[in-house]
Order: C-alpha cells, then sequence, then structure tokens
C-alpha cells in the first residue's frame, strides 16, 4: 500500500510474464534516487532527483492509465468501461510534458535563477523518450515555449497533481522549494561559462539529462529483472587490479632490445600516473607496448584519484577484440566471474529508436573496465535519441583512454575538443591521447574551441606528454624503409598480387593494407583465394569472433622459429594496433599516417634489419567517395615531396614526429572549415554548422528575431534535436547484425530466438557483440528486400543473418554464397 491506495492504482509498468505490476510512486522514487547519485559526480544530485522525481509525472492521467493497463490486459475492451485500443492509442498519449511544465512554472517562481534551472530541468524531462528536444528549431521556432504551453487537455498536468500520492506531492513540494536546486546548477553553469560556453552549457544539459536516462531504464530494466547486478556505489578493486597488471608485467623478459624499450616507456607511464587530473598525450611509435603501459597509466592513475571506470576507445573493433582480450588475461584470471572487469561494446544491436523491450536491454558501461568504439564515445556524446546519451555520466571521474587518436574524423573536431575539455575540467575524469601519429588537436582555432593539454588546474603544453625524448624514441624503434613506389598510371590489381606474391616468396610473410572492402575482396580472388592455404582475407565484414580466429591462425604461422608462408589482404581495420609481426608490407596510398600505422604491423618485433614497406596506387581503388582518403593521398604526395626535396629535415625518416607534424599540417590546417562539422540540406534544414546548432544557435536567433521582432527569454537557444538527427560519427552510421559463424555463433541466435527472460536476453547480447557485424544503411535495407535478415523476436529490433550470406572466408555477404538451409531457430 502507498498512501492508503493499492499499489496497482497508478502503475509505472507491467511485466506481463510474471503478471506483475510496478506501482508509479515507486518507480519515481526509485529513479529519483538513482539519478540523484548518478548526477553527484557533476554536483547536481538535488537536480537529478527532482527530474528522476517527476519524469513520469504525466502517467497519474486516467487516460494513460487507461492506456497502459488495456495493453497489458488488466483492462478489457469487451468488460471494463474505462478499457482503449491500445494500438489506436500508442504514442498518442503525453506523459513527458507534465512534469516539464510543472518544473517550469514552480522553479520559475524564483527568480532569473529558478527559471534558469527550470530550463534545463524542463528540457530533460520533456524529453526523456525523444531526446533531447530543440529549445528553438533551425526555423526559429520557440519549441520549448510551445512544449510548456500546451493545454492542460493534452498534458493532464492538474489531473496528474490530484492523483498523485501524496509521498511524491510532498518531496516534489520539497525539492521544488529547495533553494539548493537552482543554487547547484548556477554553480555549475558558472563554472563552464568560459570558451565556447553556450555550447558547455549544452552539455551540462545532456549530462544531467543522462542521469534521468540511465536512471529510468535501470530501474526498468530491474523491475523486469530483479537479479540484474548493479554497481551504483560499489567502488572498483584498483588494488587488486594494478597487483594482477605488475604480476603480468614483472613476468616479461629482455631477450631483443625492444624488449628493454618498452619496458622503459611502461615505466615512465607508470611515473605519469601520479600526475594531476587532466589531457595527456602517450606518444610512441608503433609497436612501444602502448596497450600495457596505457593500461598501467590508467589502473595507477584511476587508484590515485578515486575513478569509478577506466574506459578504453579504439576506432576499429578489430582491436577491441585483442586489447579487451589482453585486458581479461590480465585482470580476470581463472575464478573471476567472466565479464566482471572488462566489458566490450563495439555494436549497436538495440535499434536506434527504443522500444521497450530495447530500451532494458541496451548497454550502459556498467563495468571497472570498458572497452569501446569511437563511434559509440561520439554517439554518446552528440547522437540523437536515448539509446546512446545514457551512458553520458559514465564519462565523468573516469580515465579515458584514446587509442590511435588521429583517426577520429575531421569533422569532428571541435565538438570532440571541447567535450573532453569539460569532461575533464567539469567531471573531474583525464584523458589520455595515445598513437605514434599524434594529431595535433591542442593547435587548431582556439575560438572555435581546441584541446587544452596537461593538468586539469594548470594547462601547460609543454607539459602533457608522458614521454621524456619522442624523437629519441621513434629513432630507436625504426623498423622499416618505406618505398614509395606509386607510379603515373597507377597499378593494376594483377600487378599489385605480383608484388605480394614476390615479397611472401622472398621475404616469408606480407601484408597487404587497401582503402576498401571491395578491393581487399578483389585482391584477396586475384591472390588465389581459397584455393591458396597461404592466404587470409581480413575486413569488417567478418563479426570479431571470425576476425580473432584469423588473427589467430596468422600470428601462429608467423611465430619466430615457426614461420610459414603467409600472406594477408586487409583493410585497414588491421592498422590500428593490432599486434602482428610481418616480413614486409604494401600499403594502398593514403594519409601517412595510415602508412606508419601499415608499417606497425612490418618488422614489429625488430628481428630482422629494416623490412620494406612499398606505398602503391591501385587504379581499380574507388575512393571518390571517401573524402579524408582522398584528401589523404594528396597531401601525402604534397609531403613526399617535402621530404623528397630534404630528408635530413625529417631525421631521415618519413615517418619520423617531425614528418607526422608536417603532414598533419598540411593534413589539418587547410581544412580548418570542414573541423565545425557542417551541414547542408536535407539533413539539416539549413546550411550550417553543428558547432553554432549546439553554441549560439545564431542563424536560428536570426530567425526567431525576425519573426519575433524580439529574442527568446531563455539560456539555452540550441536545436539540440536538429543537431543530433543530423550527427553522424560515420556519414553512415551502422546497425548491429548478429551473424551465424561457426556453432557458437549459430546456438547463440537460437538461444537469443527463445529467450524471453530479460535477464537471459540481455546476457545474450553482451555475448553477441563477438557475433555481430556493423552494415551500413543501404547494404541493410539490401539484405532487408532479400530476406536475408531477421528480428530475433518481435519488437527487439535486434537483427540475426540468414546463414546463406556469411562466408567462411570473406564474412558478410550481399547475395547467397552458401547453400545452406535458412537459419530459423
Amino acid at each position: 500500500m502507498i498512501d492508503g491506495k493499492a499499489d496497482t492504482e497508478y502503475i509505472a509498468h507491467h511485466d506481463e510474464r510474471r503478471d506483475k505490476s510496478q506501482a508509479l510512486a515507486v518507480h519515481l522514487a526509485e529513479v529519483a534516487a538513482l539519478a540523484e547519485g548518478y548526477a553527484e559526480k557533476i554536483g547536481l544530485p538535488k537536480s537529478a532527483a527532482l527530474i528522476g522525481l517527476i519524469h513520469d509525472l504525466g502517467k497519474y492521467s486516467n487516460e494513460f492509465q487507461n492506456y497502459i493497463k488495456s495493453a497489458v490486459g488488466l483492462l478489457d475492451q469487451d468488460v471494463d468501461e474505462e478499457a482503449v485500443d491500445p494500438k489506436e492509442q500508442k504514442g498518442k498519449v503525453d506523459h513527458s510534458t507534465a512534469g516539464a511544465q510543472w518544473v517550469w512554472r514552480e522553479l520559475g517562481k524564483q527568480g532569473t535563477e529558478g527559471r534558469v534551472a527550470a530550463q534545463f530541468l524542463s528540457l530533460c524531462i520533456a524529453s526523456h523518450h525523444s531526446g533531447l528536444i530543440d529549445c528553438l528549431a533551425p526555423d526559429g521556432t520557440d519549441v520549448f515555449d510551445r512544449r510548456t504551453n500546451k493545454a492542460d487537455a493534452r498534458t493532464h498536468l492538474e489531473e496528474a497533481l490530484s492523483n498523485a500520492d501524496r509521498s511524491i506531492r510532498e518531496r516534489m513540494s520539497q525539492l521544488a522549494t529547495d533553494p539548493g536546486v537552482p543554487k547547484e546548477l548556477t554553480s555549475a553553469i558558472k563554472q563552464v561559462a568560459q570558451d565556447q560556453h553556450f555550447f558547455n552549457w549544452g552539455l551540462l544539459l545532456r549530462f544531467l539529462f543522462s542521469t534521468l536516462i540511465d536512471a529510468d531504464r535501470t530501474n526498468s530494466a530491474e523491475f523486469e529483472q530483479p537479479h540484474r547486478r548493479r554497481r551504483l556505489g560499489e567502488a572498483p578493486a584498483w588494488l587488486e587490479l594494478i597487483d594482477r597488471l605488475e604480476n603480468h608485467l614483472s613476468q616479461f623478459t629482455n631477450e631483443r632490445p625492444i624488449d628493454g624499450l618498452r619496458k622503459d616507456i611502461a615505466l615512465h607511464c607508470l611515473d605519469a600516473a601520479q600526475r594531476e587530473r587532466g589531457t595527456y598525450t602517450l606518444t610512441v611509435p608503433t609497436g612501444g607496448g602502448k596497450t600495457l603501459a596505457s593500461l598501467r597509466f590508467a589502473l595507477h592513475h584511476a587508484r590515485k584519484h578515486g575513478m569509478e571506470r577506466v574506459i578504453y576507445v579504439i576506432p576499429y573493433t578489430s582491436i577491441i577484440d585483442q586489447n579487451a582480450q589482453v585486458a581479461r588475461t590480465v585482470l580476470e584470471p581463472a575464478g573471476t566471474p567472466p565479464g566482471s572487469v572488462v566489458l566490450e561494446h563495439h555494436s549497436n544491436l538495440t535499434p536506434e529508436k527504443d522500444t521497450w523491450r530495447s530500451k532494458t536491454l541496451s548497454e550502459n558501461w556498467d563495468a571497472p573496465v570498458i572497452y569501446t568504439t569511437t563511434v559509440q564515445l561520439l554517439e554518446t556524446l552528440f547522437a540523437a535519441g536515448t539509446r546512446d546519451v545514457r551512458r553520458l555520466h559514465r564519462l565523468s571521474k573516469a580515465v579515458i583512454v584514446f587509442d590511435e587518436v588521429q583517426t577520429l574524423p575531421i569533422k569532428i573536431f571541435h565538438l570532440f575538443c571541447n567535450a573532453m575539455n569539460f569532461v575533464v575540467e567539469r567531471c573531474g575524469s583525464t584523458v589520455l591521447l595515445c598513437t605514434a601519429t599524434q594529431p595535433l588537436l591542442h593547435m587548431i582555432d582556439e575560438k572555435k574551441g581546441r584541446l587544452r593539454l596537461g593538468p586539469y588546474n594548470r594547462r601547460a603544453a609543454a607539459d602533457h606528454e608522458l614521454m621524456p625524448d619522442v624523437r629519441k624514441l621513434f629513432s630507436e624503434l625504426e623498423r622499416v624503409v618505406v618505398l614509395d613506389r606509386r607510379k603515373q598510371n597507377g597499378w593494376a590489381t594483377a600487378e599489385v598480387a605480383d608484388l605480394a606474391r614476390q615479397c611472401l616468396q622472398e621475404l616469408g610473410s606480407c601484408l597487404v593494407v587497401v582503402n576498401t572492402k571491395a578491393m581487399a575482396l578483389a585482391l584477396y580472388a586475384e591472390c588465389g583465394g581459397v584455393a591458396s592455404k597461404d592466404l587470409f582475407h581480413l575486413s569488417t565484414h567478418m563479426c570479431p569472433a571470425h576476425r580473432k580466429e584469423v588473427l589467430n591462425k596468422i600470428r601462429a604461422r608467423l611465430e619466430p622459429g615457426k614461420e610459414q608462408p603467409t600472406l594477408c589482404i586487409s583493410t585497414q581495420l588491421i592498422e590500428a594496433g593490432v599486434d602482428v609481426d610481418f616480413g614486409s608490407a604494401i600499403r594502398s596510398h593514403a594519409g601517412l599516417d595510415s602508412i606508419g600505422q601499415a608499417a606497425g604491423r612490418c618488422n614489429r618485433n625488430g628481428r630482422h634489419a629494416k623490412r620494406p614497406v612499398y606505398v602503391v596506387n591501385p587504379t581499380d581503388e574507388k575512393v571518390d567517395m571517401l573524402e579524408e582518403i582522398k584528401v589523404g593521398q594528396d597531401d601525402l604526395a604534397r609531403f613526399m615531396r617535402d621530404y623528397v626535396g630534404n630528408p635530413q629535415e625529417f631525421d631521415n625518416n618519413p615517418l619520423s614526429n617531425a614528418a607526422m607534424e608536417r603532414y598533419f599540417t598540411y593534413f589539418f590546417f587547410n581544412r580548418s572549415k570542414a573541423m565545425t562539422y557542417p551541414v547542408e540540406p536535407p539533413r539539416f534544414e539549413r546550411t550550417d554548422t553543428l558547432l553554432d546548432v549546439l553554441s549560439h544557435n545564431g542563424k536560428a536567433l536570426e530567425e526567431h528575431a525576425r519573426i519575433h521582432k524580439s529574442k527568446p527569454g531563455l539560456l539555452l537557444r540550441q536545436s539540440f534535436m536538429g543537431a543530433a538527427k543530423a550527427f553522424r560519427a560515420i556519414d553512415s552510421p551502422a546497425q548491429g547484425v548478429i551473424v551465424p559463424y561457426g556453432e557458437e555463433g549459430r546456438s547463440l541466435i537460437n538461444e537469443l530466438y527463445a529467450a524471453f527472460d530479460p535477464t537471459k536476453a540481455f546476457k545474450l547480447l553482451r555475448r553477441a557483440q563477438q557475433y555481430s557485424v556493423n552494415v551500413f544503411p543501404h547494404v541493410l535495407r539490401r539484405l532487408q528486400e532479400a530476406n536475408a535478415v531477421t528480428e530475433v523476436q518481435e519488437g527487439t529490433g535486434i537483427l540475426f543473418l540468414n546463414e546463406q550470406y556469411y562466408d567462411n572466408n570473406t564474412g558478410l555477404s550481399e547475395v547467397p554464397v552458401n547453400n545452406q538451409e535458412t537459419l530459423t531457430a
């Protein structure tokens, strides 16, 4: 009983499987408590508690109660007068505006500070099903004003207040009159009122919104899954994890010169872990042991500063497979529950548009050590909807390590730099940028937002690098010679194949890296395809488990003393941190950073004298639609002219640190206008930049002033929803599809097909990360038209691939490649 009312009178959710309802008052109180705990880290606990308490206030309306009870069978249309047709009513009952209107009205009575706080809180509540709404729409419409003035007949505010449980009303009143609510928000707003203050205010709003979304989704999931584990308030056992890592490192020997260099790099990272929180760089040539060295920094730094998690952000899923396995081997020894320390998250298996079921299954990064992709991180920061944003507050009090940071899309540079400055300076985190080819993010336009390097409380660019002598390190780790073999008429595919076979015959092994999956398939076929036993293929159309198996075979064949002839044709996924050691390499021309990354897979362990890395320009490779690769090719040509003219200026090494700085000067600063994320119709209503839309939103303000002859009386005026819908971490957002690779993949699909228990389904989806392929929209559309993909269960949006469309050598195919029967589970 709650306040004398039966706990089923006003319900928030109903679990038909258990025939059990969650009382609305219970849901509101528990979401408030969760959100308050999440927001403590960013200094907004009372604000979060209030939005958690009233986010579903509109569910107290009779209209909503009749709808939900009819939908779950508690009301029968043939018997109960109040019953409605739930299918006809779906999406038509507004339950998110009432709380937004109430907080706007009540806090707005408390002067300027109250009005500012009211807008922040009202936006969070009004947006908790749609994703953050626009304040001003791109056309100048005052969306926020329209929403907060929506008619009571449609929002049912007064009815909801009348029906609300007494405990909820009393707590609402207590929080709404607490001066601490506007005070903590005002304090937070002032703390980020520096460069790009409008952008920072928008990000502060998104962080607060994240606490509400995660609290709401977590509480809903725990209602359906009472035994689901949650770590709120549980500090990671950093000392225990450190002991495991240090024990692992102590077993390394100094058999080769490179082993000593790697040990020195790891020692410098250990020393640097004692530094103050901030933004730092780790600039180490490929093969220098960054994976374990950066983990050493992260764990020790997390312990020193009481961090809640370590988040590794990696550009390609292939490296997540490898690096997460390294971390798991060290941090989850025998007897440790799998996944209790290390979580991989690299595929969006749940749909971009949330369903009730997918909301309870989406990932929220609730683990001590997270391995995720750049795409997932950027979508957490900027994407539309509510699926991704729930993870955002997990970026606070974290050590965030960006591996191969040079792969960031150039269009998001200013958005990224401003966001990372916010995360470090406002959210108590540390950022570490790891790469052999460090981009110059601290040297881009300061007015638009550059990365502030060094300790958070004493920003000094000279005090940001973890290595004491980067130039010397590059000289000591020089293991290849780059041979520029581009020619005026280009290389035919057959010529590239001949060169690869020549390298294989003369040097024992060869890695060929190309820019497109189509080129990789064509070259694989030209080199012999399935008939060639020494030939291997790698691309992102292969699921992680498949790639891992292929890489393990390759490593076994390349093992010193046991070498077997090995030729691998790969897309660029192999470049960023994949630990393989070929005797030679061929790279299709691209940016100098890509050449350097491919070179890092050749003579990686320094077992030979310098080995060749050939740069070629295949005529059959089509990159006209791949702008950054095309620009990289042009800037590579410009840099190589500089190098040929004066190699001494670059230490006689086209992959030296000085060479990379020159190349990035050309690549970045000739493209400064692209760094603000330009948008245009049809993706956005007008030509603009997302940096401005998420900041001052000047063009929308102009339109509003033209229409209304005045400025809106709002602190926040951004087009949040318009910007989020236009944002793409990559030009085509991918949907994860589970593939039937091997017995495990097929078994997993069958289990998901039958998993009506949400707890089991959640665990299966974590396993499914290893058996998923990220598919671009145009490919997914063709697969759907061919009936090649099927939903694992109706309403989940989670897809699996027909077995006929997965090749055991090259992965997902758009045409049938096998004669197996269709997998129907």
